[in-house]
C-alpha cells in the first residue's frame, strides 16, 4: 500500500473524516473489508474539470491512499496533480450538506463548488 502524501498534499478536514465515518457505518458489512472515499478529478464541468467522489472497495496500485481518523482517502496520481495544497472538506449549510474540495490551485469554481478551472 502506498505511503501517504507529504503534509503539503491533499489533506481530509475533520469534518471530512467524521461525515465518511457515519457514511461507512450505515454500509453493509463486506468481506471484502471497508470502501475508501475515491475522489478524482476530471474533464468536463461548466469550468473544464469537476470533482468526483464514490464509494470505492477496491484501491488501485498507484493509488495514493490518505488515513483521516479511522477512514481512508484515495487519490489516483493524475488527480493528485490538480489536488496537491487542496483539502477535502465536508459542508453542512443551509444551501445543503455536501462534500467540497478547497483547491488554492483552481483559478475559478462554479457556484456548487464541483467544477473549476486551473490556469
Amino acid at each position: 500500500m502506498p505511503l501517504a502524501p507529504a503534509t503539503d498534499s491533499f489533506r481530509v478536514s475533520d469534518a471530512a473524516a467524521r461525515r465518511l465515518r457515519e457514511i461507512l457505518d450505515e454500509q453493509p458489512a463486506s468481506p471484502a473489508g471497508e470502501p475508501a472515499l475515491r475522489v478524482s478529478v476530471e474533464a468536463g464541468g461548466c469550468n473544464g474539470f469537476q470533482y468526483k467522489f464514490a464509494l470505492d472497495g477496491e484501491s488501485q496500485p498507484d493509488d495514493i491512499v490518505i488515513p483521516a481518523g479511522t477512514v481512508r482517502v484515495v487519490v489516483d496520481p493524475a488527480s493528485m496533480d490538480l489536488l496537491t495544497g487542496a483539502e477535502l472538506h465536508f459542508d453542512d449549510s443551509l444551501m445543503g450538506a455536501h462534500f467540497t474540495v478547497r483547491n488554492p490551485n483552481a483559478a475559478s469554481s462554479c457556484g456548487c463548488g464541483t467544477s473549476f478551472s486551473v490556469e
